[in-house]
Order: C-alpha cells, then sequence, then structure tokens
C-alpha cells in the first residue's frame, strides 16, 4: 500500500465450489456425470469510526439449484449426426446380394475392419514363461506372461484340469470392463484370498460364480488374460502409494473405489492419446485376444480343433470380434453387448462407444451384428437382458434378426442363437447354464 493511502472498507466473500462427480455403477448403469455448484457470500461491513449502529444484514440468498446436464443425449445436434450415419444398408453386409460366398466376403470385410483398427504389430513368437504353478485340488493354475508383440507382454493365468482327457477342449474367458479396474483376470477365476469388494462384485454380475473356473472344473483347459488397462496392466502414476500398486488383501474398500474412479476419468485421456499417437485401444484389445490363440497352440494341453470364447460385457465384444477375426475359434458366447448401433446414437453411445471400444469409421460399412456374423461358420450365442439399459433394445432385436438372416443365408441357421432373459445387464446362473451347453455341443462336439 502507498503510505499515504488510507485504509479502505472491503467485503469478505467465502465461495465454495464442489467439483463435478462421476460414478459408474457397474455393467448395469451408463456413466452419469452430475455438476453442483453452490455460491454463499457473507459482507462484513467494518467503519472506522461508526457513528450509528450498522442496520441488520439481510438474509443471503439460497442457493441456486445446481443445474442438470442431461449426458446421454446429443440434443440439437442429432439430427445432422443421424444424417451422416448408415440407416439400413450397410455396404459390406453379408446380407447385400453381391455377396453370396462366404470365404470370400468374410476376407474382403474382415480385410476392412483389420485396416481400421489401425493397429498391425509384427509377428512374434510368445516366448512363454510360467511363474508360478498352484495345485487347487480338481485342476492346476499356472500363472504365465506371453508375448504378443515383440514388446508386449501380457500377464495370464491358464487353469489345467487334472482329470480330463489331454489334449482338452479349450475356452478363453474374457474378462469385463465394469468401471473395475484394479483386477482383470482374477474377476473370473477363484482365488482363497479373494478381496470381499471383488467377491461382491461377482456376486452381483456373475451370480456369485468365477466362471473360468467353473469351467476348468468341466474338463476345459481355459485362459484368461489381462486386457489392457486392467489387473497388472492397469494405469499407475509416479506417486501412486503402496496400496495401488501392491494391491493387499487389506486394501480398504474406499481406496479401491477411489483407484476405479480415477481410472474411470481417465480412460478418456488415455483413449485420446491413443488417436493421437495412431491407432486405436480396441485393436490393441482385439489383437492381444488372437495372439492368446497363438499362445494356446504352443500348448500340448490344447486341441487346437476344439476351441471357443466366452465374456460378458466389453468381455461378450471380445468374443464376438475373436470369433470374428480368427477362424480357430469354434463357438462363441456373447453376453451382454449386441445391438444395431444407428439404434445406439441418440442415447446409448455414452455406455456402449467408450474409447476402449471404438473403430472410427466401422459403421460406415458394418454395423455390429454384421461384424459378429464374421464368426461363420462358427456357432454363435448371443444372451441380452431385456432390462440391460446399455443398449437399445429395439436395436438389440433387430440385430437378431440380421444375425438370424446372416447365418440362414449360410446355410448354417442352426449355429446361431440370441436369446434374451428378463435382467439387468448381468451373466447370471441361468444364463451360464444355457452358455455352457452351448460350448459343450460346438467346443466339445
Amino acid at each position: 500500500m502507498p503510505p499515504n493511502a488510507k485504509p479502505t472498507v472491503r467485503s469478505a466473500a467465502k465461495v465454495s465450489a464442489r467439483l463435478p462427480s462421476s460414478t459408474r455403477r457397474r455393467f448395469v448403469h451408463q456413466l452419469g456425470a452430475g455438476l453442483g455448484t453452490s455460491l454463499a457470500a457473507g459482507a462484513v461491513a467494518e467503519a472506522a469510526v461508526p457513528t450509528a449502529p450498522a442496520p441488520a444484514p439481510n438474509p443471503p440468498p439460497a442457493p441456486a439449484p445446481p443445474p442438470v446436464f442431461n449426458l446421454t443425449a446429443v440434443g440439437s445436434l442429432l439430427p445432422f449426426i443421424q444424417s451422416q450415419a448408415v440407416k439400413k444398408d450397410f455396404p459390406l453386409s453379408y446380407l447385400q446380394p453381391q455377396f453370396q460366398d462366404v470365404p470370400a466376403w468374410k476376407k474382403k470385410a474382415r480385410g476392412k475392419l483389420l485396416d481400421l483398427l489401425h493397429y498391425s504389430p509384427p509377428a512374434c513368437a510368445p516366448r512363454a514363461e510360467v511363474v508360478e504353478r498352484v495345485d487347487l485340488g480338481d485342476h492346476v493354475r499356472e500363472k504365465i506372461y506371453f508375448n504378443t508383440t515383440p514388446d508386449v507382454r501380457l500377464p495370464a493365468y491358464l487353469l489345467i484340469p487334472k482329470q480330463a482327457r489331454l489334449p482338452a477342449p479349450t475356452i478363453i474367458a474374457l474378462h469385463d470392463h465394469g468401471g473395475f479396474y484394479l483386477w482383470g483376470k482374477e474377476k473370473l477365476t477363484e482365488n482363497a484370498d479373494e478381496h470381499p469388494v471383488l467377491t461382491d462384485f461377482k456376486k452381483t454380475f456373475y451370480g456369485g460364480r468365477s466362471i473360468a473356473t467353473d469351467l476348468v472344473r468341466q474338463g476345459y483347459v481355459v485362459i484368461v488374460i489381462d486386457m489392457f488397462y486392467w489387473g497388472e496392466r492397469r494405469l499407475l502414476l509416479d506417486d501412486d502409494a503402496a496400496d495401488w500398486r501392491e494391491r493387499p488383501r487389506t486394501i480398504a474398500p474406499e481406496r479401491i473405489r477411489l483407484f476405479n474412479q480415477r481410472s474411470g476419468q481417465s480412460e478418456y485421456l488415455v483413449g485420446r492419446t491413443i488417436l493421437a499417437a495412431g491407432f486405436t485401444w480396441s485393436g490393441v484389445m482385439f489383437w492381444d485376444d488372437v495372439r492368446t490363440v497363438d499362445y494356446l497352440l504352443t500348448r500340448k494341453e490344447v486341441d487346437p480343433q476344439r476351441i471357443g470364447c466366452v465374456g460378458l460385457s466389453i468381455g461378450g465384444l471380445r468374443a464376438c470380434h475373436l470369433a470374428a477375426l480368427d477362424d480357430r475359434i469354434k463357438a462363441a458366447v456373447v453376453v451382454g453387448w449386441m445391438a444395431s448401433f444407428p439404434r445406439q446414437l441418440q442415447r446409448h453411445v455414452r455406455s456402449a462407444i467408450g474409447f476402449t471400444k471404438l473403430v472410427p469409421g466401422l459403421y460406415r460399412y458394418l454395423d455390429y451384428p454384421d461384424v459378429a456374423a464374421l464368426a461363420m461358420p462358427a456357432a454363435l450365442l448371443v444372451i441380452n437382458g431385456t432390462k440391460d439399459g446399455l443398449f437399445d433394445q429395439p436395436g438389440v432385436r433387430e440385430s437378431y434378426e440380421k444375425l438370424t438372416a446372416c447365418y440362414q443365408k449360410a446355410g448354417v441357421p442352426e449355429k446361431f442363437r440370441g436369446q434374451h432373459y428378463d435382467t439387468p445387464h448381468e451373466f447370471n446362473t441361468e444364463m451360464q447354464t444355457e452358455a455352457w451347453a452351448w460350448l459343450r455341443k460346438w467346443v466339445v462336439g
């Protein structure tokens, strides 16, 4: 303050702001975000030499209600967006009259899908290493690492039945997204020291079952990998605390929630960074799954003619694309991931087309059921819940109709089944019973 300046009376304001928060209730609810702000200000007048009592201050105005944002709709922009989308006649659909031969169509349509993934690393040997082998009574669990690119080494569990006749039929079990990032392969395997939060997760979305362990007890060899960004491949920052780095059995549920929240918020930055680098997250995901088949074929326990796959949610997306991209898959079970994607544009993009699943430009050529049809002649069971809010239900029904038509045109109508359950987004025990019967029929034979 200049030396001759007189002090002035200032009012002091306190401002509090509530930062945006986001929550994701695993699988069932779309990501939702709310923004709330409140402002409370009080002025305190202070006179140097008061000559009269200060008037009583007026009560502060009531805070304005927080704005409500609909983050599932694009409002006035929708007509333009929909005008650019393919409506019905996807040019590379197998139902187009120029496509009569399945192998020739698959070569053309699969080639386009592979081009749009923008991810094709050099071929390499798996160079697998078994770092742990645990006898669990009726089966053995190996923890392994193997390469899918010269630089990427995947962690996985391989479950081997002790009483089965080897080489045995084999299942690739593909874990979900779920907004639950701290663990990956552990979501599908039985572990004696499982964290209660993970146990509760399985109760909600898998009927309390560890489906990979259930499958090995049915006589299958089963493999589960950690998908990029999950489990051992999760996002860690330099200053992360030891519990996030080591995942001890004693980690507090609140710390698990915060890690998953941080990972969900960071997913968009990671996705944009990947696209900026010139490749796609989906390309990484699908490449790792196909290369998992390469690894399986190096194992004497695996019958190369009897391999199937199964997954829930993004695991269902992965199962669909694995069967679509790899003819070594004889049967696939896709749970909680099927719709006609033009139907998703108005209110379901936020839940169904994130950076993890985006294949830029794909839906100018193939609708999602057209991609699923690339599995032909492999057997395909698709299961969706009628209360699954992630998908437009008329679009789910349309996709079943299209897949039925594709399999009929290909001459193998018995190899497709689309099932509805009156459930939300889950893979419950009733669904599992149907899925395991489908795999026995088409994988075991």
